[in-house]
C-alpha cells in the first residue's frame, strides 16, 4: 500500500523523483536523518524495493500533509480541505468531466462565499428549510 499511496501522492503533485528528492532535503527537520534522499532512493520505494525508516516516512507524511498511518495504508484520509484541492495543480473531475482552471476558481468561489454568507442565513424551525435573508426593507 505505501508504494501506491507514495506514488499517487507525487504524481497528484506533478513531481519527478527528483523534485520529491529536493522538497524532502528541504524541509525544516531533513537533517534529522543525516542523509541526503535521491531519485533513486524515493524510486525504490516506489517499487517496492526498499523500506523507508520511520524519520523518512514521517517527511514524507509532513510534506504531504498527510499522516503516516495514511501512508502505510493503515487509514484512509479522513479529511480533505476542499480549498487547498481546488487551488492545487491536481486534475479534478465532476460527473466524470474534467475541470478546466476556470471551473476551479468559480467554483472556489462560490463555495467560499456561501460559507461566508453563513451568518445573513436563518433556518425556520418549522419547517427545517433554510431562509436567506437579503436585509431588504419594505
Amino acid at each position: 500500500m505505501f508504494p501506491e499511496r507514495l506514488r499517487a501522492l507525487r504524481r497528484g503533485q506533478k513531481m519527478t523523483l527528483g523534485e520529491l528528492a529536493t522538497a524532502l532535503n528541504n524541509l525544516p527537520d531533513a537533517d534529522l536523518t543525516n542523509r541526503k534522499n535521491t531519485a533513486a532512493q524515493i524510486g525504490n520505494w516506489e517499487r517496492n524495493l526498499r523500506t523507508p525508516s520511520y524519520l523518512e516516512v514521517r517527511k514524507l507524511a509532513e510534506f504531504f500533509h498527510v499522516t503516516t498511518d495514511y501512508l502505510s495504508g493503515r487509514a484512509d484520509q479522513a479529511e480533505y480541505d476542499l480549498g487547498r484541492i481546488f487551488l492545487s495543480g491536481k486534475t479534478l473531475t465532476f460527473n466524470q468531466e474534467s475541470l478546466s482552471s476556470e471551473d476551479r476558481y468559480e467554483l472556489f468561489q462560490l463555495m467560499d462565499g456561501y460559507l461566508h454568507g453563513r451568518q445573513y442565513r436563518t433556518t425556520d424551525d418549522a419547517v427545517g428549510q433554510e431562509e436567506l435573508d437579503l436585509h431588504f426593507d419594505n
